[in-house]
């Protein structure tokens, strides 16, 4: 994705028992704080970080990876789980390693098919870990590591031995392409976030190739018996029943095709019995004239009933959603003060760059919402809505305008081409139309703000999210021209969204030596004030020091694809920049305190918990082959000196 950083320089634990708090969830929590009560790391000490130890997993392009058909990221976050280090490799083998060595107890490998082209990249994000309440700790499958692959099935693994859940499912696992429609290919429906666990129920969603038609898979949500496997309720979130819709395409099981999937984690509040899902935009991803309130659960954020999966509240962050800013993040669980009161609140980051606080019992904005008048005139036989929600508070984390003095280059050359080429199409800010000639989205659909989603400081009532400020051109044709303008540029992504008029160009808006037009940063990291609803600060967020021939590191800002965790102690930890480091930022200022240098990519969210004593940071460095970043199996974990 972001290749067109290459040119810029030319122009310019032994025996390891754990102890302390765990982070037995991929968000730290349940509900998806990233936060750590931990704090033998500090502000002061931070920079003595060092290596410890490193595995290596071997499922990447120089290892098992060889006859891979589709890009390849390692964007797992492990979990620790009653003293054991639970992960996974984007190929969804699973390893449990000792917290305090890295040293491997077991490894399970689902036996994928390599060659299947996979929609969303091979990856895997995360699992998950169960323990049944009334069983003999020592009990085969007394707990569970709840695993979604890439070819669509939910597993069960004993977490103490390995060894497949015999009594989930058939042979411990669940078919997850059942009833979702018939597939156009092997991969285009597949699970790359952790299920997540509400009770004895095991959640999950699905990524799906949303972008090629009309009659995309079903996004239904399901909830399983954590014990057998028997599915117990499910959502479909393309609204069911909506009059005039009866030839709508259904499923065989019923249920309507055109995803409104749900790829990111979801969340859940135990107290509330509350299960917090983020969804995907209705397919095809440019085009919704077809739809006719068939979205109304689409791009939002759900709150389903954990045991039942009846749906309490929604809130929709796009009405009809026509750019790809389905929602891409964790629903963040915390509470903030207003008026001297605690309020349970759901914080949402979009790709929009929009950050909305909702109350977490009714889906209220706490902050208000405003219904702006948007650019209308999209292409014949579109539906647009005329307003869009913003919230009040907090403002943008990022550029949602590029108006024409905007334009950007290096050099002057730069900086006219990218003004006149900004001239021949529509910019009219944040949801501009998708058009013929041409319309620059900005911020793109890969964000603002992207699966790594917000970190939570609970005290502080910080939250920490990194954003991209990259502008996109998505560009609509006449249908019948897909196939010959797909042999005519075979390395630009072009969709023919079956089923509508129209197919889809979608490329990063760049200037003619490869960089975007628009002045940097392209990537920040943003604190807001949650209870004030202000931001704090920002600050340009990763170098062109693995990005460019020449290994020298600009102080751009760069794209990122990852998430923050965040400390007691004042410590802001994260990775996923363009650049191959660990950074450690004060959580008040913005202030960089250190960065350690990782051996490939960190396009993951880290994570932090105490074994033997001593506080273990552990990310994941095996890079994102789809953005260009250093490809590796390396997952490290870093402590301060013994």
């Amino acid at each position: 994705m972001l290749a067109f950083l290459r040119c810029l320089p030319v122009f310019l634990f032994v025996g390891g028992v754990a102890s302390g708090e765990p982070w037995e969830h991929y968000g730290g929590d349940a509900g998806g704080q990233r936060y750590s009560a931990l704090t033998q790391l500090t502000r002061e000490n931070v920079a003595a970080l060092e290596i410890v130890w490193t595995h290596r997993h071997g499922d990447w392009r120089g290892g098992r990876g060889k006859e891979v058909r589709t890009e390849i990221a390692f964007e797992g976050t492990p979990i620790l789980a009653e003293g054991t280090l639970y992960q996974c490799t984007p190929f969804n083998r699973v390893f449990a390693l000792d917290p305090a060595t890295g040293s491997e107890r077991w490894v399970f490998d689902p036996e994928i098919d390599l060659t299947a082209r996979y929609s969303n990249q091979a990856t895997c994000r995360g699992v998950s870990h169960w323990r049944a309440a009334a069983a003999s700790p020592d009990a085969a499958c007394a707990r569970r590591i709840f695993l979604g692959t890439n070819d669509a099935r939910l597993m069960a693994i004993d977490a103490a031995t390995g060894k497949r859940c015999m009594d989930f499912g058939v042979g411990g696992q669940v078919d997850l392409t059942a009833g979702v429609g018939d597939l156009q290919w092997a991969g285009e429906y597949q699970v790359t976030s952790p299920p997540a666990i509400a009770g004895d129920i095991v959640a999950v969603g699905s990524a799906i190739s949303d972008g090629s038609t009309t009659r995309a898979p079903s996004g239904v949500m399901r909830g399983f018996d954590a014990r057998t496997g028997a599915l117990r309720w499910s959502f479909d979130p393309v609204r069911k029943g909506f009059e005039g819709h009866e030839e709508f395409p259904k499923t065989d099981a019923g249920l309507f095709l055109g995803t409104a999937n749900s790829w990111a984690p979801m969340s859940y509040d135990a107290e509330r019995d509350l299960l917090f899902v983020p969804t995907g935009n209705t397919s095809p991803d440019y085009y919704g004239g077809h739809r006719r309130g068939l979205d109304e659960y689409a791009s939002s954020v759900l709150a389903l009933r954990g045991a039942t999966g009846e749906l309490v509240w929604h809130f929709a962050t796009v009405h009809n959603d026509v750019w790809d800013f389905d929602v891409p993040a964790q629903p963040t669980l915390t509470e903030i003060t207003k008026e001297g009161v605690s309020v349970p609140v759901v914080v949402q980051a979009t790709k929009m760059g929009l950050l909305f606080v909702l109350h977490r019992e009714t889906g209220e904005p706490v902050f208000g919402i405003e219904e702006r008048p948007v650019p209308q005139g999209g292409v014949p036989g579109e539906k647009l809505s005329p307003t869009q929600p913003f919230p009040l508070k907090p403002p943008p984390l990022g550029d949602i305008e590029l108006a024409l003095d905007d334009a950007w280059g290096l050099t002057p050359f730069d900086r006219r081409w990218c003004r006149n080429r900004l001239e021949q199409y529509r910019s009219e800010g944040i949801y501009t139309p998708p058009s013929l000639e041409g319309s620059i989205m900005y911020p793109g659909n890969a964000g603002g703000s992207n699966w790594g989603g917000i970190a939570v400081d609970p005290g502080r009532q910080i939250a920490i999210a990194n954003i991209m400020n990259a502008p996109w051109l998505i560009t609509l044709f006449p249908a019948e021209e897909y196939a010959a303008r797909r042999a005519a540029e075979p390395g630009v992504e072009i969709s023919p969204q079956r089923g509508t008029p129209y197919g889809m160009r979608r490329e990063v808006f760049l200037s003619p030596i490869g960089l975007p037009c628009t002045a940097p940063p392209w990537g920040e990291l943003v604190a807001v004030d949650l209870a004030a609803g202000e931001i704090l600060w920002r600050t340009p967020f990763g170098t062109t020091r693995d990005v460019t021939p020449v290994p020298i590191a600009f102080e751009l800002g760069l794209p990122s694809l990852g998430g923050p965790l965040v400390t007691a102690s004042g410590l802001v930890l994260i990775g996923a920049s363009f650049d191959d480091y660990l950074r450690a930022y004060d959580v008040k200022t913005g202030e960089e305190l250190w960065k350690g240098r990782l051996p490939a990519g960190g396009q993951a969210t880290p994570m932090t918990y105490e074994a033997n004593g001593r506080q273990f940071v552990v990310v994941a460095a095996g890079g994102h082959e789809r953005a260009g970043t250093t490809a590796g199996d390396h997952l490290v974990a870093f402590s301060l000196p013994e």
